[in-house]
């Protein structure tokens, strides 16, 4: 058989499941981190429940996606494993297929996470298809939210585990008491949870600003400006509806194309 009629025969099953984002609607990448307990837990010593060194890494990596891995993303959030990215409405790539999308993010994500580390770390990845704006300043709003609720309970899951409970015991602890009480119970302890530096109750926002760069006409030798973009990371996010304002004018950012300008 020759290879154009294998090709023919065999490529269709490789393409039969394919899925793609409808035109015009909103992409948000969630890329989550795979074995991550057991990486941070018992492969590496990072300081728990939170540790800045885990934290840049994982900032690199949004910043990575941003900026190196071929698409149009307007926003990036992380916290904890997890990074989310916004897309630019009107992004393309790879016709838009979830296969191709869903491998490449994850890939990508693992890779440089990797090189950061130094040791292996995987990513696995899945896409919202938003089809309005007020679903994905929900979408980020969620994000925001399970952060705050995964901070708390895991400051009360570690105080708990370092007083020499169980990993059981502390989990069941923590099962039964509700947000109040979690908070009553770090105070009690000498912690209060809104004095927790921001990034780890509210998680990093990551976006692009522009902003002029000065230069030199080569030929005339006049003073010129050029508009430039670069990428701002705030760890201070603000909360609820300022949040939700914020999120607002992004994805306004994210329904216009924007492409071809310049990044340093």
């Amino acid at each position: 058989m020759h290879f154009d009629e294998l090709d023919a025969k065999l490529r269709v099953y490789e393409t039969a499941y394919d899925l793609c984002v409808l035109p015009d609607v909103y992409m948000v990448a969630r890329i989550d981190g795979r074995g991550f307990t057991r990486l941070t837990k018992d492969v590496l010593d990072f300081e728990r429940p939170f540790d800045e060194r885990f934290r840049d890494l994982m900032l690199e990596t949004t910043k990575h996606l941003m900026s190196e891995a071929g698409f149009n993303v307007v926003y990036g959030y992380t916290e904890s494993d997890e990074i989310s990215l916004l897309f630019q409405r009107d992004e393309a790539s790879f016709g838009r297929k979830l296969r191709k999308l869903h491998s490449i993010l994850a890939g990508e994500a693992s890779a440089k996470f990797t090189h950061l580390l130094g040791s292996v770390a995987v990513f696995d990845c899945r896409i919202s298809a938003l089809p309005s704006k007020r679903l994905v300043v929900d979408y980020f709003r969620w994000r925001n939210e399970d952060a705050h609720r995964n901070a708390l309970s895991a400051h009360c899951y570690w105080l708990m585990r370092n007083q020499g409970a169980s990993a059981r015991a502390a989990t069941r602890a923590i099962e039964g008491k509700s947000v109040a009480d979690k908070h009553e119970f770090l105070f009690q302890h000498g912690i209060n949870f809104t004095e927790l530096p921001a990034w780890q109750r509210r998680g990093i926002g990551v976006w692009w600003e522009a902003y002029e760069k000065p230069g030199t006409n080569p030929q005339t030798g006049e003073a010129t400006r050029a508009s430039r973009r670069c990428l701002k990371v705030e760890p201070e996010l603000p909360l609820k509806d300022a949040y939700s304002d914020l999120l607002e004018s992004l994805v306004e950012q994210a329904g216009s194309s924007d492409r071809g300008k310049r990044r340093d």
